[in-house]
């Protein structure tokens, strides 16, 4: 214990660093500033600190190379910068965890939240690390168990699967993803908190993830007023903290709330580098960035753990065709839409099941329940292209045996949907059958 102990204190003092080159600000103005006597040092990426004259300081990182010079975005409001000013050259900023993180709130630096004092990891990671080799990997692995019906049964969550859930603000999928975090059988739960309301940290801390499911949870949070720079580093940071505890051999869940606000972040940063606008105002890179997180979640390589991950994304009027959307849609192992109309007349979670898919699916499940998923999926496509008929009423009862067969499940599929009490999948596959019975 004590050789641990000795461990991590060597980690903090051997990231305090004995020297750092220094230069000073030339220009400021466009969003970013300018410092010479750095060029020859620095490199994309590496972190700053500028020094005001008053005296206070403000972190940023370096964004472009220039002869003699190179383009820095500050962590917060540049107002106080002078030219002249001593900018202090840190370098590359990575992240050190550690198991005593479990439990904890910390920022994208690794700094606590929670006003209890936190320890580095004896090893720092980097923040944008490759993903295991491809030929490397594992199939994806068992079902999972949720504790919710919907996800038990018809959209069946496997190890290591990543899949992106797509809702409107308000349509519950904070609460979704709440439940992920205390439901999901997992070792850890890392949740990345981009661009959340300062309010609601500690709100969804203590009433909505609760007592338990903060006990094996990390948080790592930017709340919407810090800066792009810090809000794209919380997606990458709680990525690198769930690859620390894969790398031990745990599965771990892993929950972006939202990747849409990674991609506005990462917006911000590169139009600030002088990238230019392509698809609706992202930049060409938005893709690649999207694509390189998602790649780093998944199954790990033989000897190491999994990382399961649910990507949020946050769709205006239910646009699945929007840019990140489609993007992070098309690279995901499944995914699950929120409709607004669902959550309109009460029914949580407000899961539009005819949009989503599971592509573990049929492989996580058996020959008798695909065909209970097969014929729940098949009765909700009836009923929904019959439903403006029914309610206009121009349907005769009779006319169609299939729709008559949808109408009677229905009302007892709906409220299968919305059943979030603990049950096993083997309980929620008996209590599916149940529902179908009328059919037929």
């Amino acid at each position: 214990m004590a050789f641990a102990e000795f461990d991590l204190l060597r980690a903090e003092i051997s990231g305090l660093g004995s020297s750092h080159s220094v230069g000073r600000v030339c220009e400021v103005g466009g969003g970013t500033i300018m410092a010479s006597g750095l060029s020859s040092r620095a490199a994309l990426g590496d972190r700053v600190n500028l020094h005001r004259q008053s005296g206070s300081q403000l972190g940023g990182e370096v964004l472009a190379l220039h002869t003699g010079r190179v383009a820095v975005l500050a962590d917060g409001a540049a107002e106080g910068i002078a030219i002249g000013d001593r900018v202090e050259l840190i370098g590359q900023a990575g992240i050190a965890p550690d198991p005593s993180w479990i439990g904890r709130i910390i920022d994208p630096f690794g700094q606590p939240l929670d006003g209890r004092p936190i320890l580095r990891g004896t090893v720092e990671r980097p923040l944008r690390a490759s993903p295991p080799p491809a030929a490397q990997r594992r199939r994806l692995g068992e079902r999972l168990e949720t504790g919710i019906r919907a996800f038990n049964t018809l959209l069946p969550l496997v190890r290591g699967q990543r899949i992106g859930l797509f809702a409107g603000s308000g349509v519950g999928k904070s609460m979704l993803l709440a439940q992920f975090a205390r439901g999901v059988s997992a070792d850890v739960v890392v949740i990345a908190l981009v661009g959340e309301r300062g309010r609601e940290l500690r709100e969804f801390v203590e009433a909505v993830l609760g007592p338990a499911g903060m006990a094996r949870a990390v948080v790592v949070a930017a709340t919407s007023d810090l800066s792009p720079l810090v809000r794209r580093r919380c997606a990458w940071a709680a990525m690198a903290v769930a690859e620390f505890f894969r790398d031990q051999g745990m599965h771990v869940l892993y929950l972006a709330d939202s990747v849409t606000r990674f991609a506005e972040a990462h917006r911000e940063v590169a139009l600030a580098g002088g990238e230019p606008p392509s698809l609706r105002g992202y930049p060409p890179s938005t893709a690649h960035q999207i694509m390189a997180l998602g790649e780093r979640a998944g199954p790990g390589p033989e000897g190491a753990g999994d990382i399961t991950a649910v990507f949020s994304v946050l769709v205006a009027g239910s646009d699945m065709e929007e840019p990140i959307a489609d993007i992070l849609r098309g690279v995901l192992d499944g995914h699950v839409v929120l409709d607004r109309g669902i959550a309109e007349r009460g029914r949580f979670p407000a899961i539009d099941l005819l949009r989503s898919v599971s592509r573990s699916l049929p492989r996580a499940a058996t020959a008798p329940e695909n065909a209970l998923i097969a014929q729940a999926r098949r009765l909700l496509g009836t009923y929904d292209r019959a439903e403006m008929m029914v309610q206009a009423g121009l349907y005769a009862p009779g006319s169609d045996p299939q729709v008559d067969a949808a109408l009677r499940v229905w009302p007892a599929l709906d409220a299968f949907l919305a059943e979030n009490e603990p049950a096993t999948v083997a309980a929620s596959f008996t209590r599916l059958a149940e529902c179908l019975a009328p059919a037929g």
